[in-house]
């Protein structure tokens, strides 16, 4: 029975699975975002996220603590470097799984993960606004007014926008009118 063992050891020994996780880590860190099997793209979430959070302190031990980690002192110097600088406000959650599908040869399931304060498409509509706002909340319930400014904001919009568009109309109405 396996009660209580959350480890998914990916079928390797203890020595191939950490050499496993570490070149996976390595790639993520210099290529920001990395496609695998979904079992591992998991299994790495776990592996890496408290290295990132280790780096967000850039000091000695804790650079000797993520070597023992990486063995790798390009990824290193990246991830206290540019990752650390980015990842610096964000309280954790620092990779974005997202599932692609199976994989043609061996129909086992795919992933991408990727570092999320790298991906220019899904990040930059929320960052700003809680940069402009910078309000900290992590209270349930002030999506809805937010929800409902942003609307009254978006039918004002289309009001101003509407007499423009209806302004050719009137005009054609009031020529007809007017023979």
């Amino acid at each position: 029975m396996r009660h209580g063992d959350k480890i998914n050891n990916l079928g390797r020994t203890t020595a191939h699975r950490k050499a496993l996780l570490s070149n996976l880590a390595t790639q993520l860190i210099a290529h920001k975002r990395i496609v695998t099997t979904l079992a591992k793209a998991k299994t790495l979430r776990t592996y890496i996220e408290p290295l990132i959070t280790k780096a967000k302190d850039n000091t000695t031990h804790q650079r000797r603590v993520v070597f023992s980690y990486l063995q790798d002192k390009e990824a290193i110097a990246e991830l206290f470097g540019p990752i650390a600088e980015k990842v610096a406000g964000r309280p954790g959650g620092y990779t974005r799984i997202i599932k692609l599908g199976t994989r043609v040869g061996d129909n086992a399931e795919t992933a991408l993960i990727e570092l999320v304060d790298f991906n220019e498409v899904y990040g930059k509509g929320k960052g700003e606004a809680k940069e402009a706002t910078g309000k900290k909340t992590r209270r349930a319930g002030g999506g809805k007014k937010k929800a409902q400014a942003e609307a009254s904001g978006a039918t004002e919009a289309a009001t101003e926008e509407a007499p423009a568009a209806e302004a050719p109309k009137k005009e054609k109405k009031e020529k007809k009118a007017a023979e």
